[in-house]
């Protein structure tokens, strides 16, 4: 059994950065894309970021477009989440998963992710 570990959140002022980093329980993760999720109270799990196996392709929510940048070392833990000029409106928890996913299109839908970690806290304050 895979596991995720997702580490580096925390209390942010608006316009501030964090990094968060995601380690898997195995040397490499050949094959799987890894994504970001995050979920804010009373909100609905939503598709952040994710980088493709080889880390050669990425995609990014709208919202999250130009501030955040996802990034990992071919198959090589660990996945990094960079995030900057950070609004109040990114808090939330923040899932990192993994999935053998190929199609860009294919991205977002989280239903496609095998594993998930189990998540860290992201606040941004104003």
């Amino acid at each position: 059994q895979v596991q995720l570990v997702e580490s580096g959140g925390g209390l942010v002022q608006a316009g501030g950065s964090l990094r968060l980093s995601c380690a898997a329980s195995v040397r490499t993760f050949s094959n799987y894309a890894m994504g970001w999720f995050r979920q804010a109270p009373g909100k609905e799990r939503e598709f952040v970021a994710a980088i493709s196996w080889s880390g050669g392709s990425t995609a990014y929510a709208e919202s999250v477009k130009g501030r955040f940048t996802i990034s990992r070392d071919s198959a090589k833990n660990p996945v990094y989440l960079q995030m900057n000029s950070l609004k109040p409106e990114d808090t939330a928890v923040y899932y990192c998963a993994a999935g053998r996913i190929y199609s860009y299109r294919d991205y977002v839908r989280a239903e496609l992710y095998e594993y998930w970690g189990q998540g860290t806290q992201v606040t941004v304050s104003s």
